[in-house]
Protein backbone atom coordinates (compact mmCIF):
# COMPACT_ATOMS: atom_id res chain seq x y z
CA UNK A 1 0.00 0.00 0.00
CA UNK A 2 0.92 3.25 -1.22
CA UNK A 3 0.42 6.72 0.99
CA UNK A 4 0.69 9.72 -1.51
CA UNK A 5 1.07 12.95 0.20
CA UNK A 6 -0.54 15.96 -1.23
CA UNK A 7 -2.97 14.01 -3.34
CA UNK A 8 -5.67 16.85 -4.23
CA UNK A 9 -2.60 18.96 -5.58
CA UNK A 10 -1.72 19.84 -8.84
CA UNK A 11 0.79 16.79 -9.31
CA UNK A 12 -0.58 14.41 -6.73
CA UNK A 13 -3.95 14.42 -8.45
CA UNK A 14 -2.35 13.31 -11.65
CA UNK A 15 0.04 10.64 -9.89
CA UNK A 16 -3.27 9.45 -8.02
CA UNK A 17 -5.17 9.42 -11.56
CA UNK A 18 -1.75 7.22 -12.68
CA UNK A 19 -2.18 4.86 -9.94
CA UNK A 20 -5.77 4.03 -10.36
CA UNK A 21 -5.34 3.51 -13.99
CA UNK A 22 -2.15 1.27 -13.29
CA UNK A 23 -4.70 -0.54 -10.52
CA UNK A 24 -2.04 -0.03 -7.69
CA UNK A 25 -3.30 0.13 -3.99
CA UNK A 26 -3.04 3.28 -2.43
CA UNK A 27 -4.46 5.97 0.40
CA UNK A 28 -4.64 9.51 -0.53
CA UNK A 29 -3.54 11.86 2.08
CA UNK A 30 -5.23 15.53 2.50
CA UNK A 31 -5.77 18.01 4.96
CA UNK A 32 -9.23 18.25 6.44
CA UNK A 33 -10.28 21.53 4.85
CA UNK A 34 -8.36 20.11 1.30
CA UNK A 35 -10.42 21.03 -1.33
CA UNK A 36 -10.27 17.75 -3.67
CA UNK A 37 -12.57 18.62 -6.75
CA UNK A 38 -9.79 18.06 -9.16
CA UNK A 39 -10.42 14.17 -8.49
CA UNK A 40 -14.48 14.68 -8.28
CA UNK A 41 -14.90 12.45 -11.39
CA UNK A 42 -12.85 9.36 -9.30
CA UNK A 43 -13.57 10.59 -5.79
CA UNK A 44 -16.06 7.39 -5.45
CA UNK A 45 -13.13 4.92 -6.05
CA UNK A 46 -10.08 6.64 -3.98
CA UNK A 47 -9.59 5.63 -0.83
CA UNK A 48 -8.70 8.84 1.42
CA UNK A 49 -7.22 9.81 4.94
CA UNK A 50 -7.17 12.93 6.71
CA UNK A 51 -3.17 13.90 7.91
CA UNK A 52 -0.78 16.49 7.82
CA UNK A 53 2.73 16.68 7.22
CA UNK A 54 3.26 19.26 9.82
CA UNK A 55 1.79 16.77 12.81
CA UNK A 56 4.11 13.73 12.87
CA UNK A 57 1.47 11.79 14.55
CA UNK A 58 -0.92 11.71 11.61
CA UNK A 59 1.75 10.59 9.53
CA UNK A 60 2.99 7.91 11.55
CA UNK A 61 -0.71 6.38 12.25
CA UNK A 62 -1.15 6.83 8.21
CA UNK A 63 1.85 5.33 7.25
CA UNK A 64 1.91 2.13 10.10
CA UNK A 65 -0.64 0.83 7.42
CA UNK A 66 1.47 1.41 4.22
CA UNK A 67 4.43 0.05 2.45
CA UNK A 68 5.60 3.27 0.44
CA UNK A 69 4.99 6.77 0.25
CA UNK A 70 5.03 9.28 -2.40
CA UNK A 71 5.43 12.40 -1.00
CA UNK A 72 4.39 15.31 -3.43
CA UNK A 73 2.98 17.54 -0.67
CA UNK A 74 4.71 21.23 -0.86
CA UNK A 75 3.90 24.77 -1.17
CA UNK A 76 5.30 26.64 -4.19
CA UNK A 77 5.78 30.43 -3.00
CA UNK A 78 7.50 33.06 -4.69
CA UNK A 79 6.13 35.83 -2.09
CA UNK A 80 8.71 37.36 0.55
CA UNK A 81 5.79 36.99 3.62
CA UNK A 82 5.15 33.28 2.32
CA UNK A 83 9.01 32.43 3.97
CA UNK A 84 7.56 30.67 7.33
CA UNK A 85 5.00 28.48 5.81
CA UNK A 86 7.13 27.28 2.67
CA UNK A 87 9.58 26.56 5.61
CA UNK A 88 7.22 24.56 7.41
CA UNK A 89 5.82 22.70 5.05
CA UNK A 90 8.31 21.87 2.54
CA UNK A 91 11.31 21.47 5.13
CA UNK A 92 9.52 20.33 8.62
CA UNK A 93 7.16 18.94 6.58
CA UNK A 94 9.73 16.57 4.32
CA UNK A 95 11.42 15.84 7.74
CA UNK A 96 8.30 14.85 9.76
CA UNK A 97 8.03 12.64 6.56
CA UNK A 98 11.04 10.92 6.42
CA UNK A 99 11.23 10.08 10.00
CA UNK A 100 7.88 8.64 10.26
CA UNK A 101 9.25 6.17 7.31
CA UNK A 102 12.05 5.13 9.63
CA UNK A 103 10.01 4.90 12.61
CA UNK A 104 7.41 2.59 10.96
CA UNK A 105 9.63 1.21 8.30
CA UNK A 106 8.39 2.28 5.25
CA UNK A 107 10.19 0.31 2.76
CA UNK A 108 10.45 2.99 -0.14
CA UNK A 109 10.07 6.38 -0.55
CA UNK A 110 9.47 8.62 -3.49
CA UNK A 111 10.42 12.77 -2.70
CA UNK A 112 9.35 15.12 -5.44
CA UNK A 113 11.68 17.90 -5.33
CA UNK A 114 12.01 20.69 -8.05
CA UNK A 115 14.87 21.97 -9.97
CA UNK A 116 14.89 24.90 -8.03
CA UNK A 117 16.97 22.71 -5.41
CA UNK A 118 19.88 22.30 -8.31
CA UNK A 119 22.97 24.92 -8.10
CA UNK A 120 24.01 26.46 -10.61
CA UNK A 121 27.30 28.36 -10.87
CA UNK A 122 27.37 32.34 -12.07
CA UNK A 123 27.12 32.03 -16.02
CA UNK A 124 25.82 28.14 -16.43
CA UNK A 125 23.16 27.55 -18.57
CA UNK A 126 23.28 23.98 -19.06
CA UNK A 127 22.25 21.77 -15.61
CA UNK A 128 22.10 18.45 -14.88
CA UNK A 129 21.81 16.27 -11.65
CA UNK A 130 25.60 16.53 -10.98
CA UNK A 131 25.60 20.38 -10.47
CA UNK A 132 25.79 21.19 -6.70
CA UNK A 133 24.30 23.59 -4.30
CA UNK A 134 25.99 26.81 -3.65
CA UNK A 135 25.81 27.89 -0.35
CA UNK A 136 25.32 31.99 -0.45
CA UNK A 137 24.30 32.35 -3.57
CA UNK A 138 21.41 34.61 -3.93
CA UNK A 139 18.29 32.05 -4.57
CA UNK A 140 14.48 32.42 -3.51
CA UNK A 141 13.36 31.21 -0.58
CA UNK A 142 11.85 28.37 -2.31
CA UNK A 143 14.76 27.20 -3.94
CA UNK A 144 15.87 26.95 -0.58
CA UNK A 145 13.28 24.82 1.08
CA UNK A 146 13.52 22.43 -1.32
CA UNK A 147 16.93 21.79 -1.25
CA UNK A 148 17.14 21.74 2.07
CA UNK A 149 14.36 19.30 2.05
CA UNK A 150 16.26 16.90 -0.26
CA UNK A 151 18.84 17.23 2.58
CA UNK A 152 16.33 15.37 4.96
CA UNK A 153 15.33 12.26 2.13
CA UNK A 154 19.37 12.46 2.12
CA UNK A 155 19.63 11.61 5.62
CA UNK A 156 16.68 8.94 5.58
CA UNK A 157 19.18 7.25 2.93
CA UNK A 158 21.70 7.38 5.38
CA UNK A 159 19.11 6.18 7.94
CA UNK A 160 18.05 3.04 5.94
CA UNK A 161 15.50 4.04 4.00
CA UNK A 162 15.07 3.44 0.61
CA UNK A 163 14.35 6.93 -1.01
CA UNK A 164 14.50 8.00 -4.91
CA UNK A 165 13.69 12.27 -5.72
CA UNK A 166 12.69 13.73 -8.40
CA UNK A 167 13.34 17.38 -9.75
CA UNK A 168 10.42 19.06 -12.03
CA UNK A 169 10.66 21.80 -13.87
CA UNK A 170 8.10 24.58 -14.50
CA UNK A 171 4.79 21.79 -14.31
CA UNK A 172 2.44 22.74 -17.13
CA UNK A 173 -1.24 21.24 -16.52
CA UNK A 174 -4.93 22.91 -16.83
CA UNK A 175 -5.85 23.97 -13.24
CA UNK A 176 -6.75 26.96 -11.39
CA UNK A 177 -6.13 30.18 -12.51
CA UNK A 178 -4.12 31.62 -9.80
CA UNK A 179 -2.41 28.43 -9.16
CA UNK A 180 1.31 27.92 -9.64
CA UNK A 181 1.98 27.31 -13.68
CA UNK A 182 -1.43 28.14 -14.59
CA UNK A 183 -0.75 31.70 -14.18
CA UNK A 184 1.28 31.83 -17.01
CA UNK A 185 -1.74 30.68 -19.48
CA UNK A 186 -3.77 33.41 -17.66
CA UNK A 187 -1.16 35.97 -18.71
CA UNK A 188 -1.90 35.19 -22.09
CA UNK A 189 -5.67 34.73 -22.18
CA UNK A 190 -5.41 38.29 -20.58
CA UNK A 191 -3.47 39.84 -23.31
CA UNK A 192 -0.86 40.69 -21.52
CA UNK A 193 1.14 43.13 -24.00
CA UNK A 194 5.06 42.29 -22.36
CA UNK A 195 7.32 39.86 -22.16
CA UNK A 196 11.07 39.50 -21.33
CA UNK A 197 14.17 37.79 -22.77
CA UNK A 198 14.16 34.75 -20.34
CA UNK A 199 13.37 31.60 -21.06
CA UNK A 200 12.07 28.34 -18.52
CA UNK A 201 12.17 24.86 -18.81
CA UNK A 202 8.80 22.97 -18.50
CA UNK A 203 7.15 19.55 -18.44
CA UNK A 204 4.07 17.91 -18.91
CA UNK A 205 2.00 16.87 -15.66
CA UNK A 206 1.16 14.04 -17.57
CA UNK A 207 5.03 12.88 -17.70
CA UNK A 208 5.50 14.23 -14.31
CA UNK A 209 3.29 11.46 -12.82
CA UNK A 210 4.18 8.60 -14.98
CA UNK A 211 7.94 9.01 -14.33
CA UNK A 212 6.99 8.88 -10.71
CA UNK A 213 5.24 5.79 -10.91
CA UNK A 214 7.71 4.41 -12.91
CA UNK A 215 10.90 5.47 -10.76
CA UNK A 216 8.94 4.04 -7.65
CA UNK A 217 8.60 0.45 -9.46
CA UNK A 218 11.75 0.54 -10.07
CA UNK A 219 14.74 -0.69 -8.01
CA UNK A 220 16.67 2.60 -8.20
CA UNK A 221 17.59 4.39 -4.89
CA UNK A 222 19.76 7.15 -3.53
CA UNK A 223 19.45 9.07 -7.19
CA UNK A 224 17.29 12.04 -8.04
CA UNK A 225 15.97 12.41 -12.03
CA UNK A 226 15.55 15.87 -13.48
CA UNK A 227 12.07 15.74 -15.30
CA UNK A 228 12.11 18.26 -18.24
CA UNK A 229 10.62 18.26 -21.37
CA UNK A 230 12.32 21.62 -23.34
CA UNK A 231 13.11 24.68 -22.56
CA UNK A 232 10.57 27.94 -24.12
CA UNK A 233 11.46 31.35 -24.38
CA UNK A 234 8.62 33.31 -22.89
CA UNK A 235 7.68 35.01 -26.23
CA UNK A 236 7.39 31.60 -27.72
CA UNK A 237 5.35 30.56 -24.95
CA UNK A 238 3.25 32.92 -24.28
CA UNK A 239 2.77 33.59 -27.68
CA UNK A 240 2.01 29.80 -28.65
CA UNK A 241 -0.56 30.04 -26.11
CA UNK A 242 -2.24 32.98 -27.33
CA UNK A 243 -2.75 31.56 -30.55
CA UNK A 244 -4.52 28.53 -29.33
CA UNK A 245 -6.81 31.10 -27.33
CA UNK A 246 -7.31 33.28 -30.16
CA UNK A 247 -5.76 36.23 -28.13
CA UNK A 248 -3.25 38.25 -29.16
CA UNK A 249 0.24 37.83 -28.01
CA UNK A 250 2.71 39.99 -26.31
CA UNK A 251 4.78 42.95 -28.44
CA UNK A 252 6.50 44.88 -26.12
CA UNK A 253 9.92 43.47 -24.86
CA UNK A 254 11.19 44.84 -21.12
CA UNK A 255 14.34 44.68 -20.26
CA UNK A 256 15.50 43.07 -16.87
CA UNK A 257 16.50 46.54 -15.44
CA UNK A 258 12.92 47.27 -16.29
CA UNK A 259 11.79 44.23 -14.22
CA UNK A 260 13.47 44.93 -11.01
CA UNK A 261 11.96 48.51 -11.17
CA UNK A 262 8.41 46.91 -11.70
CA UNK A 263 9.26 44.56 -8.67
CA UNK A 264 10.32 47.17 -6.50
CA UNK A 265 7.77 49.32 -7.51
CA UNK A 266 4.86 46.49 -7.51
CA UNK A 267 6.21 45.67 -3.66
CA UNK A 268 5.60 49.49 -2.87
CA UNK A 269 1.90 49.06 -4.36
CA UNK A 270 1.06 46.20 -2.38
CA UNK A 271 2.27 47.31 0.74
CA UNK A 272 0.23 50.56 0.27
CA UNK A 273 -2.90 48.25 -0.67
CA UNK A 274 -1.95 45.72 1.32
CA UNK A 275 -1.94 42.78 -1.57
CA UNK A 276 0.14 39.96 -2.16
CA UNK A 277 2.81 41.19 -5.64
CA UNK A 278 1.71 40.47 -8.86
CA UNK A 279 5.89 40.76 -9.30
CA UNK A 280 8.16 39.27 -6.77
CA UNK A 281 11.88 40.08 -6.17
CA UNK A 282 12.53 36.34 -6.85
CA UNK A 283 10.10 36.09 -10.47
CA UNK A 284 11.56 39.70 -11.35
CA UNK A 285 15.02 37.78 -11.16
CA UNK A 286 13.85 34.29 -12.84
CA UNK A 287 12.06 36.38 -15.56
CA UNK A 288 15.35 36.95 -17.84
CA UNK A 289 17.39 33.73 -16.81
CA UNK A 290 18.14 31.31 -19.62
CA UNK A 291 18.47 27.59 -18.00
CA UNK A 292 18.14 24.09 -20.28
CA UNK A 293 17.94 21.73 -17.78
CA UNK A 294 19.17 18.34 -18.69
CA UNK A 295 16.46 15.48 -19.25
CA UNK A 296 19.40 12.71 -20.43
CA UNK A 297 19.63 10.71 -17.04
CA UNK A 298 16.02 9.98 -16.73
CA UNK A 299 15.55 8.46 -20.28
CA UNK A 300 18.54 6.74 -20.14
CA UNK A 301 17.04 4.97 -16.91
CA UNK A 302 13.35 4.61 -18.00
CA UNK A 303 13.26 4.45 -21.59
CA UNK A 304 11.00 7.87 -21.00
CA UNK A 305 10.03 10.07 -24.15
CA UNK A 306 8.31 13.54 -22.84
CA UNK A 307 5.55 15.04 -24.73
CA UNK A 308 6.24 18.34 -26.30
CA UNK A 309 5.69 21.26 -24.95
CA UNK A 310 3.86 22.74 -28.21
CA UNK A 311 1.57 19.59 -27.31
CA UNK A 312 1.13 20.69 -23.43
CA UNK A 313 0.45 23.99 -24.55
CA UNK A 314 -1.99 22.71 -26.69
CA UNK A 315 -4.11 20.18 -24.12
CA UNK A 316 -3.90 22.71 -21.42
CA UNK A 317 -5.44 25.59 -23.18
CA UNK A 318 -8.09 23.72 -24.30
CA UNK A 319 -8.58 22.41 -21.75
CA UNK A 320 -8.83 26.40 -20.55
CA UNK A 321 -11.05 27.39 -22.93
CA UNK A 322 -13.94 24.35 -22.33
CA UNK A 323 -13.56 25.85 -18.47
CA UNK A 324 -14.58 28.97 -19.46
CA UNK A 325 -17.10 28.37 -21.84
CA UNK A 326 -18.79 26.54 -19.32
CA UNK A 327 -18.71 29.10 -16.81
CA UNK A 328 -20.54 32.10 -19.27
Amino acid sequence: MIVVTGANGLLGSYVVRRLVEAKIPFVAMRRESSDISSLADINNIIQWVEGDITDPDSLIEIFSKATGVIHTAAVVSYHKQDGEIVKSINVEGTRNVVNACLITGIKRLLHVSSVAAIGKEKGQVYIDETSKWIEGAIVSNYATSKYQAELEVWRGQEEGLCTVIVNPSVILAPTDWDKSSAQLFKYAWQERPFFTDGSFSAVDVRDVATAIIKLYNSSIEAERFILTAETISYLDFFTKAANYFGKKPPSIRVNRKLIQFAARFDAFRSFLTRSRPLITKETAHLAGKNFTYSNIKVKKALGLEFQSIENTISWCCGEYRQKISLKK
